[in-house]
């Protein structure tokens, strides 16, 4: 069947983030350099190697929810569904006239209700052996029980599912939902993706793997991306949501269009199960691909929010692959790792950062790499990273990279809206 491919906009945008917990809130602090770093709140940490984490602040779920159906929820499905109802109230997408059952609904985490599994088996290993578990164990747990509950609150009947690719989650999320609409398979998708690690097994596994920072003396400078000391990620919790809709459905309906999404790549790497590969052939790739999914040339990018997690070697196999794809043109985008500020919010990276580009594009205010103090020679020093403070420029398209674990690896481009 031939189909022509329909164009696809960003009508919405919800944020709960370690620098706030609305868009503007989360906006505020990207630009301003924020650090959301600190020490962890949600458990002891006295006897682990890494004592702090990007938190969300002043997140109280009895501020959206009823008490009763607040436990009913895990930690990452409290936060999906505040980012969506940001993102739904802004589109209007819920609004009397749309078909529901043409909007559907794609939510990624990477781990799901690791909170709602460890409380169980805690609850169990304290009992008497008598297996007394919640009957809601496993609905709060599983990875797909998000998207479920968005499409049951505002009647979502359009395909529903999870994405799951580590820390390429929600960018395939993204990705997935801008296919189905480009097809013609659906009217608008709510997609996106949450996290919440931030626990005893969280922390205590990725300092198992020694990916965690460990500089327990200074939280707020941990997270280095491209700094010569930098010592690991920083763990993050948090959420994004996005509205994607059909460029005609959107005009239709009057909606306001806040940018288009111009095309996606995906790839793998086939070489390791945490370590990138070390030519960045997965990264080459995926960024190749999402150039010429959208019909771009390297030069046409003006900014990439990288995924650049302050780990030793993959932010060196991400540069060199920028370096190879973009050629002479590598030194005149602007590269920015968000990561700095927020942390690695693990599955919901992509929705994190795919919000953070498009503010970075509305507003031409590309949001700065903070806690770069030591040159590395890795690197090539004519790049611009955006230390230290917000640049302002015209930002006509952006690419923005996650990579995961087992070597998955989504870019995702999206440009300014044009009619």
């Amino acid at each position: 069947m031939n189909r022509s491919l329909k164009r696809v906009v960003v009508t919405g945008i919800g944020a709960l983030t370690p620098l706030g917990n609305t868009v503007p809130a989360y906006w505020d602090g990207l630009v301003n350099g924020v650090s959301g770093a600190d020490f962890i709140k949600q458990f002891d940490v006295t006897k682990f190697k890494t004592k702090f984490a990007c938190e969300l602040k002043d997140f109280n779920p009895e501020n959206y929810f009823e008490r009763k159906e607040a436990r009913k929820l895990d930690r990452f499905s409290q936060i999906a569904l505040v980012a969506a109802a940001e993102a739904v109230k802004h589109s209007g997408i819920d609004a009397p006239g749309i078909n529901p059952d043409r909007v559907g609904v794609i939510w990624a985490s990477g781990i799901g209700g690791m909170i709602t599994f460890i409380q169980e088996m805690k609850n169990f290993n304290e009992g008497d052996g008598t297996p007394r578990f919640n009957p809601f164990f496993i609905p709060k747990m599983i990875l797909d029980i998000a998207s479920g509950h968005i499409s049951m609150k505002y009647g979502f009947r359009g395909p529903n599912f999870a994405t799951v690719s580590a820390c390429a989650s929600s960018t395939n999320a993204i990705i997935d939902g801008f296919n189905y609409i480009r097809l013609g398979m659906a009217d608008a998708f709510v997609c996106g993706g949450s996290e919440a690690v931030v626990t005893e097994a969280g922390i205590g596994g990725f300092n198992a793997m020694k990916a965690l920072s460990e500089r327990n003396d200074d939280p707020k400078t941990a997270s280095r991306p491209f700094d010569k000391d930098r010592d690991g990620f920083v763990l993050g919790e948090g959420g994004c949501a996005l509205i994607l809709e059909e460029y005609e459905h959107a005009l239709a309906r009057g909606a306001n269009i806040i940018a288009e999404v111009a095309g996606g790549g995906m790839s793998a790497d086939a070489y390791h199960l945490t370590a990138p590969h070390p030519e960045g052939l997965g990264a080459f790739n995926v960024m190749k691909n999402a150039l010429a999914d959208a019909g771009m040339k390297p030069e046409d990018i003006d900014y990439i929010n990288v995924h650049g997690t302050s780990t030793p070697l993959v932010d060196i196999s991400e540069t060199a692959a920028i370096q190879r794809v973009f050629g002479e043109h590598a030194y005149n985008v602007n590269i920015s790792s968000t990561k700095s500020m927020t942390g690695h919010l693990l599955g919901a990276a992509g929705a994190i950062e795919a919000v953070a580009t498009i503010l970075a594009m509305v507003n031409d205010t590309v949001p700065p790499t903070i806690n770069h103090f030591t040159d590395d020679p890795e690197f090539d020093p004519r790049l611009n990273f955006t230390f230290h403070k917000a640049q302002k420029r015209v930002i006509r398209a952006a690419l923005s990279n996650t990579f995961g674990f087992g070597g998955h690896n989504a870019s995702v481009i999206f440009k300014k809206y044009e009619k």
